[in-house]
């Protein structure tokens, strides 16, 4: 039976790289059927996707459970299977095969119906999602990993142009107070393996391991710079505690508390992973800044 791509994955594909979207998802069913041959592999339910990848549950030869994952080859995919290899299973899903020039892997089966968004308490996720993160972070990353420090060097080149584009002078004021928090950290990057995409849907339920991390978007740096996920998911727990500061420092705190972080240090990172943000939102268009950032660069300042 010929694979048919879930139309919430081609409208992704067209709206992020228009015609060459457009190829890759056209070509995506043969590339699942050559890889189901060529690994031995049978369908074994409903396919998943995400903003980019097509995720396939199989059954190996053997009987294993497993998930074809196929996805594009960029800047933001190439590095994933190393990565995996790198972790080796340590806090993050097992990769089981992989084909470098298509970006097809084959990975340890989880249940993609089960994320730590849902169910328990919200600091019970926060420790299992820092718990995984201080294991995957304890890894070197290895060598030909993108590095933040020419990410970061990449950002400060970019924020006169952002300023120049925003209406506000809040939001002035808060691209040049994150960037002088980068501009004092940029030359000590750090060396670590980071996920640099680990927030609560990007982890979920295991038969291994209770909880896995997944989709990992690989950078060797510093672990301060993971910490922005999780202070503004289910966020809207922060604004019903009825002070929000107090609440995002209750998150930041237990984080870098549980890592061994230098608070200072990492709410620097934690600037610069919000100054990213914003400088996405500006190139695509946004001229006022995401209150979301402001609110929480607003609580982590007092740790910097």
């Amino acid at each position: 039976m010929r694979i048919k791509v879930p139309d919430a994955l081609t409208e992704s594909h067209l709206r992020y790289e228009r015609d060459a979207g457009r190829a890759w998802n056209d070509g995506l069913p043969a590339l699942a059927e050559r890889f189901l041959e060529e690994w031995d592999l049978r369908l074994d339910g409903e396919p998943s996707h995400g903003i980019v990848a097509l995720v396939l549950p199989v059954v190996r030869a053997d009987g294993t459970p497993a998930a074809l994952k196929l996805q594009p080859v960029t800047s933001e995919t190439a590095d994933e299977a190393p990565a995996l290899r790198t972790w080796a299973g340590d806090g993050a899903v097992l990769l089981l095969d992989a084909d470098p020039g298509t970006g097809t892997m084959l990975l340890e089966r989880l249940d993609p119906d089960r994320s730590l968004s849902d169910g328990l308490d919200v600091m019970e996720s926060l420790e299992v999602l820092t718990g995984l993160l201080r294991r995957l972070s304890s890894h070197p990353a290895p060598a030909g990993m993108r590095h933040l420090g020419d990410l970061a060097q990449g950002m400060l080149d970019r924020v006169d142009d952002a300023v120049a584009k925003v209406y506000g002078e809040r939001d002035r004021y808060w691209l040049r107070w994150c960037a002088g928090a980068v501009a004092e950290l940029v030359s000590e990057p750090g060396d670590r393996l980071l996920h640099w995409d680990l927030h609560y849907d990007n982890v979920l339920a295991g038969e291994r391991e209770p909880w896995l991390a997944i989709d990992p978007k690989p950078l060797a740096g510093d672990p301060g710079f993971e910490l922005l996920p999780a202070l503004w998911n289910r966020w809207d727990e922060v604004v019903t505690s009825g002070d929000v500061p107090r609440a995002v420092l209750r998150r930041f705190d237990f984080m870098v508390d549980a890592l061994g972080l230098d608070h200072r240090r990492a709410a620097g990172w934690t600037l610069g992973r919000i100054l990213e943000n914003c400088l996405w939102d500006v190139a695509d268009g946004d001229r006022v800044l995401a209150e979301i950032l402001i609110r929480v660069a607003e609580a982590v300042r007092a740790r910097w």
